[in-house]
Formats: C-alpha cells, structure tokens, sequence
C-alpha cells in the first residue's frame, strides 16, 4: 500500500494498524520516502542481517567455530574434481 506523508499525518492510527497487516510506503512529493512496518516484520528483516569482518577482526568466538567445522564429504569430492582427480 502506498500513501502521502500527508495521509499519514491525518490518520497516523489506521495506517500504523494497517502496518500490522502488510508494510505501507509513504510517499513525499511523488516519490517512495519510507515505509512504516510491524516490529515483528523488522525483527525479522534484521535477523537476516549479515556481518561482515576484515580478517583480522573476526571475533574470537567466531573464529573458534569457523576452526571446529569439518569439512563434509562433498567438500572433498570438490576438491578432487577440482584437482583433475575424477573418482
């Protein structure tokens, strides 16, 4: 749904209710400004989120479990196709 600032601003309550249903994009001078949503729906968006560190500044619990995984089966069988070596 899509609405003008001014909208908003007149009936902040029904377009806040509405935002519990489906996301609503306010406008300002014609063009797509924000867009008002549930905290649930932004709570999800934000556990998506994705960290991203410079090597050298990957915390140390972070570091710890990327050393533990093992590599699966199919990690190897890449490997060797990769090597040139088909088994």
């Amino acid at each position: 749904m899509k609405v003008t600032a001014g909208e908003v601003a007149k009936s902040f309550g029904q377009f806040a209710d509405r935002a519990l249903v489906e996301p609503i994009t306010i406008t300002k001078y014609g063009r797509e400004h924000l867009v008002l949503l549930s905290a649930d729906e932004y709570a999800r968006l934000k556990r998506r989120d994705r960290q991203v560190y410079r090597a050298s500044e990957v915390p140390e619990s972070l570091a710890k479990a990327i050393e533990a995984v093992e590599p699966s089966d199919a990690s190897e069988l890449l490997e060797q196709s990769l090597a040139g070596k088909n088994t």
